[in-house]
């Protein structure tokens, strides 16, 4: 966002090492000066802002919580604000097994549609559009798990060999799970009532650089 469309950016995770990463990133980008990395959590979020993007963070938060992450999404964009939620989800209501629970994403939980909508029904929101990237992900996980075997020397220097079985499992598990439709990646993008323009179709809004509003964005990417 910061880069094609010269918007400011505020982008919230806890993972120390992550932010690190992202700095650097930027830095390399040139983009330190729109873009800000803070090292906390999503409840600790205040200011305004234009736009609200949670990107694989919502499958982190308790569903207890969504009442709550509904609460900040409002105080942060109101009702002319805009946003987007990108998470994995579920068809039906389940939960992950309990060695994904126990060994790989502990507390993790991966909504329905439904589910997901009482963060933003309460607010009023108008979802703008719902698309479903779940064999995009398929396809992503095959070469995260193309590379992990590639990298397995490097693997065994730095890890036991339980923890590559487990894994080279998670990941090759995944894949099935997504390729199946056990699993769903949904993209949910919402809109205020008071939120102008809206697009007629999916094109973008604004193409050519520099056009958007450049007010704050804020990213979430917790994982």
């Amino acid at each position: 966002m910061a880069r094609h469309y010269g918007v400011s950016v505020r982008a919230f995770n806890i993972s120390h090492e992550q932010v690190l990463h992202a700095r650097q990133r930027a830095a390399e980008e040139g983009l330190s000066d729109k873009v800000e990395f803070v090292e906390d959590d999503w409840r600790n979020i205040s200011g305004k802002a234009d736009l609200f993007v949670s990107v694989g963070m919502l499958e982190h938060v308790a569903v207890a919580d969504y009442a709550r992450l509904g609460e900040g999404i409002h105080r942060s964009v109101g009702d002319s604000g805009r946003g987007l939620l990108h998470f994995i989800g579920r068809s039906y209501k389940g939960v992950f097994s309990r060695w994904i629970r126990k060994r790989i994403f502990p507390g993790a939980y991966a909504p329905t549609l439904g589910e997901a909508m009482n963060i933003l029904q309460p607010h009023r929101y108008a979802v703008t559009d719902v698309e479903n990237l779940r064999l995009h992900y398929a396809r992503t996980l095959e070469h995260w798990l193309e590379r992990f075997e590639q990298s397995g020397a490097q693997v065994s220097a730095m890890y036991d060999p339980w923890f590559q079985r487990a894994w080279r499992l998670y990941l090759a598990g995944s894949i099935a799970a997504f390729r199946t439709g056990t699993l769903q990646l949904f993209q949910v993008s919402f809109a205020g009532s008071k939120s102008q323009p809206i697009s007629w179709t999916r094109a973008p809004l604004y193409t050519d650089q520099g056009s958007a509003q450049r007010g704050p964005a804020w990213t979430h990417a917790m994982s």
